[in-house]
């Protein structure tokens, strides 16, 4: 049995290697630095006064929905359809003289689809917003949060531009998405390498 396990496996990471996209990771363009440890990615950009960090992590990242179509549909030889990771974010400003770090908590929503006749719609939304004290590990549950489900809508405008004045906009959410893509892939080989290692093992 773990024999022709480690086979499967085998041909699997040759498959996946195959349609991988990025050899390595792509950048995101803006002057972000990219941190990675393991599953966690970390994208910092300091502007005058500031600096600014999103951090997302590729676990359970790819949209339930998607896994489930292919199965009906897939006839046996055709190519599966790009999974795609669409984590949730979270982006932190911090301001130099300040002790307060403002937390924006974002994600992408299920459907995608911008609403009919709407101009531009963003791809992602803010979620929750609230203040943490800089440089704490851990986030304080006292802390007041402020959900985004009962905002008046000018605030809320407030904040994405507010956001997008310090790069984090569609056009960077669509690269993140790329880049989380990428990197839950690369993890996805990687797991089903040290899977083979770990069957192979006598």
């Amino acid at each position: 049995g773990d024999k022709a396990f480690a086979q499967f496996l085998t041909d699997e990471i040759k498959e996946e290697k195959k349609i991988q996209k990025h050899k390595t990771l792509p950048k995101v363009s803006g002057g972000w630095e990219l941190e990675v440890h393991g599953t966690e990615a970390k994208l910092v950009r300091k502007i005058a006064g500031e600096k600014i960090t999103v951090t997302f992590n590729i676990n359970n990242s790819i949209p339930p929905s998607a896994e489930e179509d292919t199965q009906e549909q897939q006839k046996p030889d055709e190519q599966e359809p790009e999974l795609t990771s669409t984590p949730n974010f979270v982006v932190e400003v911090i301001k130099d003289d300040t002790k307060q770090t403002l937390v924006l908590d974002c994600h992408f929503p299920e459907d995608e689809v911008g609403h009919e006749g709407e101009e531009e719609s963003d791809i992602f939304t803010i979620q929750e917003v609230s203040f943490q004290p800089t440089g704490e590990a851990n986030w304080k549950e006292t802390n007041y949060t402020l959900n985004t489900d009962s905002l008046d809508w000018a605030l809320y405008d407030h904040l994405m531009d507010f956001l997008a004045d310090r790069g984090v906009d569609n056009t960077f959410a669509d690269e993140l998405i790329e880049l989380s893509t990428a990197l839950e892939h690369q993890e996805y080989i990687k797991f089903l390498e040290d899977l083979k290692s770990f069957v192979k093992c006598q």
